[in-house]
């Protein structure tokens, strides 16, 4: 299975969202995607982007202020 890893630290939203729509739209359906956000924000951002789409938010820790989101992508739209 494959796992990408985003890294948005040190942007704030929308970017980590706007990285994390890309990196999705070019992930393989079944892969892993895990975004590394520090902004806050991404905790609301995130779920709703998530939300509206196929994919799927199975989990999201913080570590020091790093939050992380993994994803697993579902199938892409046709």
């Amino acid at each position: 299975m494959t796992e990408v890893v985003v890294d948005a630290r040190g942007h704030r939203c929308p970017v980590p969202s706007l990285k994390l729509q890309k990196a999705l739209e070019r992930a393989a359906p079944g892969s892993t995607v895990i975004l590394l956000a520090d902004d806050p924000l991404a905790r609301i951002d995130v779920p709703h982007l998530i939300g509206s789409g196929p994919h799927a938010l199975v989990s999201v820790d913080e570590v020091d202020g790093v939050l992380s989101f993994r994803v697993v992508t579902g199938a892409r739209p046709g």
